[in-house]
């Protein structure tokens, strides 16, 4: 182990021009990690009811304070996807020093060991960057927190890194690579994420129809409960149709595509279905949360205002829903660059057959369409699916508190969409490069 860290650390300290882009981006996931672990821990150690002059009393109360150490703790799920895809491009990207090392007799699981550890070493200075910046916040903020939460504060920043090498492990697990400079894929995901969605929704749902039967202090949580089964049901479909959708697509366009960058996307599609499933995981669930706040955040303050409100009670109430809408925004941001990444990851990963493209005559435009199409193609489905469970649990709501249905939050698929477009079209420049005559010394 002490060696792999070492060849590691020469690996990334000697890492090309061209590299370094990854490395920036591997440590602002592990600056974004650190920060929202280490804004939970200062507000979970804040002690019973105290007057914290922000947020308009939301922070009072240990209750509010719950769910928003909450809200923090599951932004940390949209920055380990990302962390994962920027260790996929990396891998890839650095294919031929782990052809080297596997002609001089490293295993494939030495070789992704060694890429997991080289991960590491970027976010080790991410982590402590974003904690001497959140130090700066408390020494102008004027706060002094208990000694417990240094102990926290430490422990974050040391297991940012751990974790960031763990979750690139598990990125790449199904990475082999070869002596004869080749970096694959084998046993590809066949929709087993979403079936994993699905059993966590069928154990939401069976815990809070104990909670129903068995009445308690606890019944009030049944209620949400089912809608964060609703939540992770809808998004596992979802998961499950962006990739059943580009199989379906892949097959039944291949043979009858007249346009050629179709046929290339269709192509694509039909060799690995399941990529789009990875890439858009994290991006389907956020869609379902972010329309099913949209509508409630609409319900809600529709709500408010026909009631006889304080100022103050409405400021309390308007902060909350800030704050959520706030985490909504950075998860859907931190999964649009996750899908950037992804989409170069996906490039890297065919450079030579798309440098043997290019020297065949494709035209560049051609490349970008096809690569565009592969993203638009299978996402259109799954975020219509996405966009119709979050009308589910916004419906619901409203039927629940005798509001009215907006009709906004319907647009909030569309707009995801062309975000997607968007972030995958951040990729393209990267296509020429991948594309250079260069290339075709190593096909």
């Amino acid at each position: 182990m002490k060696a792999d860290i070492r060849i590691a650390w020469i690996l990334a300290r000697g890492s090309e021009r061209r590299e370094w882009w990854r490395i920036l981006l591997t440590a602002l996931g592990a600056v974004a990690a650190t920060g929202f672990a280490l804004g939970a821990v200062t507000i979970a150690a804040v002690p019973g009811q105290v007057s914290i002059p922000y947020g308009h009393g939301l922070l009072n109360r240990p209750g509010e304070r719950a769910g928003v150490v909450l809200a923090l703790l599951l932004l940390l799920i949209p920055v380990l996807g990302f962390l994962g895809q920027c260790a996929r491009i990396g891998a890839v990207h650095r294919h031929r020093r782990a052809a080297a090392m596997r002609l001089t007799g490293a295993s494939s699981a030495r070789v992704r060991r060694i890429a997991a550890a080289e991960s590491t070493f970027p976010s080790l200075p991410g982590a402590l960057a974003a904690f001497a910046v959140f130090a700066v916040l408390l020494a102008v903020t004027g706060y002094a927190p208990p000694p417990v939460a240094w102990v926290g504060f430490t422990a974050i920043v040391l297991a940012v890194p751990v974790a960031a090498a763990l979750v690139s492990v598990f990125a790449l697990r199904h990475v082999v690579a070869s002596p004869l400079d080749q970096m694959r894929r084998t046993g590809p995901d066949r929709g087993r994420r979403a079936v994993f969605g699905f059993l966590f929704a069928g154990v939401l749902i069976a815990v809070a129809g104990l909670l129903v039967l068995t009445p308690s202090s606890l019944s009030f949580v049944a209620f949400p409960l089912l809608v964060l089964a609703l939540v992770f049901v809808t998004g596992a479909g979802a998961i499950w149709t962006a990739g059943a959708s580009a199989s379906f697509l892949g097959r039944r366009l291949t043979p009858r595509a007249q346009h050629p960058a179709v046929l290339i996307a269709a192509s694509r599609l039909a060799q690995d279905p399941w990529a789009a499933a990875r890439t858009h995981a994290a991006l389907l669930l956020v869609t379902v949360v972010g329309v099913g706040f949209v509508g409630v955040r609409a319900v809600l303050l529709a709500d408010l205002h026909a009631k006889d409100h304080l100022a103050m009670d409405l400021r309390f109430y308007t902060a909350g829903i800030g704050v959520a809408g706030a985490a909504v925004l950075v998860a859907l941001a931190i999964s649009l660059c996750g899908l950037a990444v992804g989409t170069a990851e996906s490039l890297a990963t065919r450079r030579k057959g798309l440098a043997v493209q290019a020297a065949a005559g494709v035209p560049h435009a051609v490349l970008a369409r096809a690569a565009l199409l592969e993203t638009a193609l299978p996402l259109a489905p799954a975020l219509l699916l996405a966009g119709l469970g979050g009308t589910v649990v916004y419906v619901c709501y409203a039927g629940v508190v005798g509001g009215a249905v907006p009709l906004l939050p319907l647009l909030v698929p569309v707009g995801v969409y062309a975000a997607c477009l968007l972030a995958a079209a951040t990729s393209l420049p990267f296509l020429r490069r991948v594309t250079h005559p260069a290339e075709l010394r190593f096909t």
